[in-house]
């Protein structure tokens, strides 16, 4: 028995215990780390380059790439050097922090790509108040909005959860640090209640977003579909389907992962699911974007031709 004051160390879960399998690893995360860092690192660099993406568009992907970095750069270091050095232990303190980091980039990517789709309906929708309503500074309290959102939430869950007794060891059955996998450590049923209520509450502000993305894009596509033109409708779906893209590979993989049913859930399910959803959109939303974005697209080959 053990509990959370003498705590000094957690053990997080193996994704191999082959010696050959375990550098696999991390040389498979280390060119997914690689190519997030450096696709996200263009897409900051053109953003920022380009004057054709000072838009409100552009904006917003300026923080998404800033957000898939930073989710990026909290899960997948750790998980290198366990695989490398084939150790699985994690300190109770950088456990701390990486739970809180974690929880802080996944909330306000997820709030900023909200932000996106309201961005899209009104340049669909409403494309005569879209100057009005989506004006510099209305983007710039959007975002800090979107950043604000994550950190409370993270510190709030992060200062509920560390704040348990812990008495059921300190192995997570988890690559990286995840509240649920700290809950099932708790011998507190009062703590363990208000963290699920604050759970509950995050749950509910989260499908409460998927219902107003869900009701933003019905009302874009009726707009796209009454667009006269072929090449209108094209431009506006180029516009719309990068960021529905991301949107459901991140909602999609998330849920699966958190409401997934328990009679199919075993450690190597788990890993695979965290993996799609914490490591594979960041490492895959800058390439969606530049894959489907004319003008990103312009700008990343005029920046690379000088």
């Amino acid at each position: 028995m053990s509990n959370s004051s003498s705590l000094t160390q957690f053990l997080l879960l193996a994704f191999a215990d082959r010696r050959e399998l375990q550098l696999l690893h991390f040389w498979l995360f280390l060119a997914i780390s690689l190519a997030a860092l450096l696709a996200n690192g263009l897409i900051l660099s053109a953003v920022a380059w380009d004057h054709h993406l000072h838009t409100p568009m552009g904006f917003f992907l300026l923080n998404l790439s800033l957000t898939d970095l930073g989710c990026i750069c909290t899960t997948v270091p750790k998980a290198m050097h366990n695989s490398l050095w084939g150790t699985t232990t994690i300190s109770y303190m950088g456990c701390a922090a990486q739970l809180f980091f974690f929880y802080f980039f996944i909330l306000a990517e997820y709030s900023l790509l909200t932000i996106m789709c309201y961005d899209r309906y009104v340049a669909i929708c409403k494309p005569l108040h879209y100057g009005t309503l989506l004006g510099s500074r209305a983007c710039a309290h959007m975002a800090a909005a979107a950043w604000a959102t994550g950190f409370l939430y993270s510190l709030l869950h992060t200062a509920n959860t560390f704040s348990l007794p812990l008495c059921q060891g300190n192995a997570l059955g988890q690559f990286f640090c995840e509240i649920p996998h700290i809950l099932k450590l708790s011998c507190s049923n009062s703590g363990y209640l208000r963290e699920l209520r604050l759970i509950g509450v995050s749950v509910c502000l989260g499908f409460s977003g998927l219902i107003f993305i869900v009701f933003s894009y019905v009302q874009i596509f009726r707009a796209v579909l009454r667009i006269p033109s072929q090449q209108g409708r094209h431009k506006a779906f180029s516009t719309c389907l990068p960021h529905l893209a991301v949107l459901s590979l991140f909602v999609s993989t998330g849920i699966f992962a958190y409401l997934k049913p328990p009679s199919i859930s075993s450690p190597s399910l788990d890993l695979i699911v965290s993996v799609l959803y914490s490591v594979v959109p960041p490492a895959l939303n800058p390439f969606i974007y530049s894959l489907r974005n004319q003008e990103l697209k312009d700008a990343l080959r005029k920046m690379m031709t000088g």
